[in-house]
């Protein structure tokens, strides 16, 4: 693997033409402590991760791939997704006291300003899906 990509093991479910399904057991930190039967907070979570097929892989379903992502895109998905809406936050309920507006409207404010940015990528999630394509490894 390379230092520029994030992988993860799986395990193919489905294979059309244009799309390969592949299913990953994304697993907390937790879940490798020796301790994890006795504080309850470990978790792991099956995920299904949609990869363009390539019409020259023999993939079939049941293989055992390694699934990528460029780690630039990754850093892209933690901006989009914690730091921008921290910062609106932050910048929201700091102008908001700034012109001393009532407490109460300055957290509803902050927090209805991060929705709006939450939806706006809801919105966009096709133009944003176009970005971060994963693919298999062979």
């Amino acid at each position: 693997m390379a230092k520029n990509e994030v992988s993860h093991r799986g395990r193919i479910v489905s294979v059309t033409p244009e799309l390969t399904t592949v299913e990953i057991i994304s697993t907390s930190a937790c879940a490798e402590c020796h301790a994890k039967g006795m504080c309850g907070v470990a978790d792991s979570k099956i995920k299904e991760i949609s990869v363009p097929t390539d019409p020259y892989s023999e993939h079939r379903p049941g293989d055992e791939v390694d699934v990528v992502l460029k780690k630039s895109m990754g850093l892209k998905a933690v901006w989009i997704s914690y730091v921008i809406p921290l910062l609106i936050l932050m910048i929201l309920i700091l102008s908001l006291s700034s012109v001393t507006v009532h407490e109460v409207y300055v957290g509803l404010g902050a927090i209805a300003g991060v929705a709006v940015y939450y939806l706006m990528i809801y919105i966009f999630r096709d133009r944003l899906a176009k970005d971060f394509v994963f693919y298999i490894k062979d």
